[in-house]
């Protein structure tokens, strides 16, 4: 049984959200299996409920601004605007905060705007969506949100590996990290789902810096490598943490399959919450 877990990446997930979910699919021409057997889209009240069936204490959604003519398949259609997590914040203290997901086009307006985000109480890092962008890791675009990152304290998650979509994917190979990790060493990184098809480099990257963490979002338990297992267990205890990517997984789907693939419960205590908590330190503030 899963105690005070973070899930660390989740999509919106009030009902109005599903339609922009299942559009962007479509368009995409994804064969993406959403699994809503007790894991669909509801309001707050709901998905507390589901939360604490399954053990979760805090999601951490995504927010972010969307340009009126934003395509399709724009990950800001899935995600939600600033004043909305706001009021799930407000709502439900300490059971839901958010990521802000900065647009790199944006200029010193888009820094502007993420030190703004950063301000409110609810804000507990930053997010790239990677692959929306098609910049490296390393791209120069992303040095002043680095630098706003450390001057913060907050953390800054990033999709890494290939994309499930009709994106660019070289943009998200885990190898793009090492230079921001050496040249900004408080920056707790987290290279997100998985990394894959590229885990074992983004173990590497995780396994050569201090400041690199690994995130599970939209892999389920039972498609996590053996060696990422493995990894989580032994010398990365401490450097993997669980996001579901709601709706591609879900809470329960997560607790029918993690028994299965990690019986230590220490290990499980620190690849659900202790090690979220140690990235996201803002989380210790706000539950």
């Amino acid at each position: 049984m899963l105690q005070r877990a973070i899930d660390y990446w989740c999509n919106a997930f009030t009902p109005e959200m599903e339609q922009a979910w299942d559009r962007a699919i479509e368009n995409q021409g994804l064969s993406i299996k959403v699994h809503r057997d007790g894991d669909g889209f509801c309001d707050a009240p709901s998905m507390i409920d589901r939360m604490d069936t399954c053990g979760f204490e805090t999601l951490v959604v995504m927010a972010s601004d969307i340009e009126p003519n934003a395509p399709i398949n724009s990950f800001e259609r899935v995600a939600y605007r600033p004043s909305e997590v706001e009021d799930l914040a407000l709502n439900h203290p300490g059971r839901f905060v958010g990521l802000w997901s900065i647009d790199p086009t944006t200029g010193d307006d888009g820094v502007q705007r993420a030190e703004s985000m950063l301000a409110e109480s609810w804000c507990v890092g930053l997010h790239n969506h990677t692959h929306s962008w098609d910049r490296r890791f390393d791209h120069e675009d992303w040095t002043p949100y680095y630098r706003l990152a450390a001057a913060a304290d907050v953390p800054f998650v990033m999709q890494a590996g290939a994309s499930g979509g009709n994106f660019p994917h070289e943009c998200g190979h885990p190898s793009g990290i090492a230079e921001p990790a050496a040249r900004h060493p408080s920056v707790r990184f987290v290279l997100s789902h998985t990394g894959a098809p590229w885990t074992t480099e983004t173990i590497e990257q995780a396994r050569r810096f201090d400041n690199v963490f690994i995130g599970t979002a939209t892999w389920s338990p039972r498609r996590w490598t053996d060696e990422l297992i493995d990894f989580a267990a032994g010398e990365g205890k401490g450097k993997v943490l669980y996001g579901s990517g709601f709706p591609t997984t879900g809470h329960n789907q997560m607790a029918r399959q993690i028994a299965d693939r990690v019986a230590d419960a220490d290990v499980l205590e620190w690849l659900t919450a202790t090690t979220a908590r140690n990235v996201f330190t803002r989380l210790n503030q706000s539950t």
